[in-house]
């Protein structure tokens, strides 16, 4: 797995086994799309994206003259990945791992994020966000109630996870290096002003799939890989559920409508029994519907007369 050249792990630092990992294979990553399909849908090299990221990352931080970067890890796959590649450009000592769990479905994941965090050799600190989200929903207007509003207190959560990982870049001079991937990225799965806030997206050109494998060529633990994708916000909560398929099929569906411009149609005629038309649709209108997500706020144009 991988080359030659060495990894950002600490391999003796490295926990056996997550104690998030407790959901059945059903929810694990799988093949879903032919292998035929897949040789059509253009995936980048591992080794070359690993190459070119180190590189993006180590120029962007040179270009803003700053110290080094701040991570927010979950112990999940993107943000494992984000931050062994921070370390692999940087060093492990230009980089600092943010853990910022809020709920006690978030505890195993925060511990998780700790393990990888010192595996990878990075300083880190874990904050319990729950006081202070508790008491950022005691002080809203009443007509603004958080209380089992999932979506709602989902957003606000992850802008107040933001909004910590600018404390600390402003503190320490060092970017914020978001952990965002392009499949999130086009469907507008990310909180505006929250997760979808970053000085730089080193994973923001890469598919989930893309990631994943990434992730082998990076030798990053086998059980952040097989996690199934959540945002951890509600008991049993899954990407797949909130977005209507696995990564598998939405990233074959935006390769070929989005980077190809294919209709849904042509879309669940190329990849058959894997991806109805109704649900490529979907997920093409999900892209469209969140535009908004990826361009800057609008402003009138001229100066007027």
């Amino acid at each position: 797995m991988g080359d030659s050249q060495s990894t950002a792990f600490e391999p003796e630092a490295i926990p056996d086994r997550s104690a998030a990992a407790t959901a059945s294979g059903d929810d694990s990553p799988a093949d879903d799309i032919p292998d035929d399909a897949v040789d059509l849908l253009d995936a980048p090299d591992p080794a070359a994206e690993r190459d070119r990221i180190r590189t993006f990352i180590d120029d962007a931080v040179a270009a803003a003259n700053a110290d080094g970067l701040v991570v927010n890890m979950s112990g999940g796959l993107d943000s494992t990945v984000t931050a062994a590649l921070a370390v692999e450009a940087l060093g492990a000592d230009r980089v600092y791992g943010l853990i910022l769990p809020c709920n006690k479905i978030g505890a195993p994941h925060a511990r998780d994020a700790e393990a990888l965090a010192d595996a990878l050799g990075i300083e880190h600190d874990t904050v319990h966000l729950q006081p202070l989200f508790a008491q950022f929903g005691a002080v809203a207007p009443d007509r603004f109630d958080l209380h089992d509003e999932p979506i709602r207190s989902g957003n606000a959560i992850a802008r107040l996870r933001m909004a910590m990982a600018y404390l600390a870049a402003n503190a320490t001079d060092r970017l914020v290096c978001g952990t965002t991937n392009r499949s999130e990225h086009l469907l507008g799965y990310v909180t505006k002003h929250g997760d979808g806030a970053a000085d730089l997206l080193p994973l923001g050109h890469l598919y989930k799939t893309d990631v994943r494998a990434l992730a082998e060529e990076l030798d990053v633990p086998e059980f952040v890989v097989e996690k199934p994708p959540t945002a951890g916000f509600l008991p049993g909560q899954r990407d797949a559920d909130d977005l209507g398929a696995p990564y598998d099929v939405i990233d074959a569906v935006l390769r070929l409508g989005v980077d190809r411009e294919l209709d849904a149609e042509a879309i669940a005629e190329r990849l058959g029994d894997d991806a109805d038309e109704e649900t490529v649709a979907d997920l093409l209108a999900r892209h469209r519907a969140s535009a908004h997500k990826r361009t800057s706020p609008p402003m009138p144009t001229g100066r007027g007369d």
